[in-house]
Formats: structure tokens, sequence, C-alpha cells
């Protein structure tokens, strides 16, 4: 099961003084909305992996779900799979200094395009519509880490959802920048998992109310499916 997340009501009152209302994105145009999945890759899912985080196990049916909503919206979906670059003394000697040694090079061999820890979850629902892309950092937004920007201007994208693992690492780094490049964001908080409730909790708490928005697959799929026979009738 998912984290049973609810947004506390003293952050929705606020949120609610601020703006007016709940949620930021109650519509979408939803031709400009493109699914982000972060780094649901065996690296950081499977627990016999270093890195695993099994509680990700429990979000891919929702995960499938927004991605078969957005497509069926005339949005873009994105999978992002995380690469450790191999020169830890030039390219990100602030991350390796963080491990020991043993592990830095597990971090490394693992996190290699065409090792098994480095693929997509086989469960999964990876379609040939879709767009696949390495990033080189937490964020998929910060210089140099990957190609996703020149993915979203050539198909318009304006509004962009999150989900992915770890919610309060990569979904929120690549979420945050995104906001700060001028997106619309919304992390999906039974979309994304990490290690424990209280980091996801503290995560998306902050996230929501200086950054995007917070909705959870239920109501972000109904938004969805609205807005576009909404879209279709003007």
């Amino acid at each position: 099961m998912p984290h049973q997340f609810q947004m506390p009501k003293k952050h929705v009152d606020r949120m609610i003084d601020k703006l007016g209302r709940e949620h930021v994105q109650e519509t979408f145009e939803t031709n400009k909305t493109a699914l982000v999945v972060v780094d649901m890759q065996n690296y950081f899912i499977d627990e016999g992996q270093m890195s695993g985080c099994p509680m990700a196990q429990t979000i891919v049916d929702n995960i499938n779900k927004i991605a078969k909503t957005v497509r069926e919206t005339q949005g873009i979906v994105i999978w992002i799979q995380n690469m450790a670059p191999s020169d830890t003394s030039q390219s990100w000697k602030t991350a390796h200094e963080r491990y020991k040694e043993e592990k830095g090079k597990i971090r490394i061999d693992s996190m290699k395009p065409g090792e098994w820890p480095f693929e997509l979850w086989p469960s999964l629902d990876v379609q040939k519509v879709d767009h696949q892309i390495v990033k080189r950092r937490y964020s998929a937004f910060i210089h140099g880490s990957s190609d996703i920007e020149l993915i979203l201007k050539d198909n318009g994208i304006e509004n962009i959802l999150v989900c992915g693992v770890a919610t309060n690492v990569c979904c929120e780094s690549t979420a945050r920048d995104a906001m700060m490049l001028n997106y619309r964001t919304l992390m999906v908080s039974d979309g994304c998992a990490t290690l424990t409730d209280e980091e996801h909790a503290n995560s998306l708490i902050t996230f929501y109310n200086h950054f995007g928005d917070v909705q959870n697959t239920e109501e972000l799929c109904a938004r969805l499916y609205n807005s576009n026979r909404l879209n279709t009738k003007s």
C-alpha cells in the first residue's frame, strides 16, 4: 500500500487563505501536460539493491493509471532513468564523497546503462509513444543533467505531474526546479515513495506550501478527464 498521506488541515487552510482555494491546479490544458516518472528503476525499487526502496513497488499501479490517463487526454509521458557518472573526481565529487569507497563503486556500477539495476521496473506500462531520458543529477532540470527541456518545449508542455522515487530526493528536486523554470508543477501524493512516512509527508508539505500542487491519483485523474472533456467542447 502506498504512503497514507493527507495534507494536514492547517496547511490546506493556509493555502485557502493565500490562494482562495485548496488547489492551484483544479483544471488543466491536458494537451500541454506531461507526466514525469522519476527513477523507477530496479536499483531504487528492489529490496536487494543498495538503494532499494520497496515502498516504490506499491505505487506502480497508480503510476500506470496516471500514465494511461495522460495519454488518453493528449498529454505525454516521460520516464527518467538516473545514471551515476563514473568520473567522480570531476563530474560530481560532492555526491560521491558521501559514500564509502566500496558503496560508491556499487552506485556507479549499478546505475550504468545496460545493467539490470539501471533498467525500469518491469511492471511499469512503458509505451512506444512515451519518452525515455537519462539524467545525471537528482534533478532532471539542473544544467547538464538531461535533455528533458527539449522534449517539453517540442511538445508545448506547461504542466508537469511528478511521480516516482524518492519523494524527498529526486522527485522533489525535479519538481522544485520545474516550478523555478515556470512549469506549473504537481507532485502525486500516492504516486511517489520514499523510505519513511515522515520523510514523504515533510517533502509534500513543503512543496505544497511553497512550490506547487499536491493531489492523489484518484482526484488527479478525475480532473484530467474532466478538463479534457471541457477542452474538447470549447
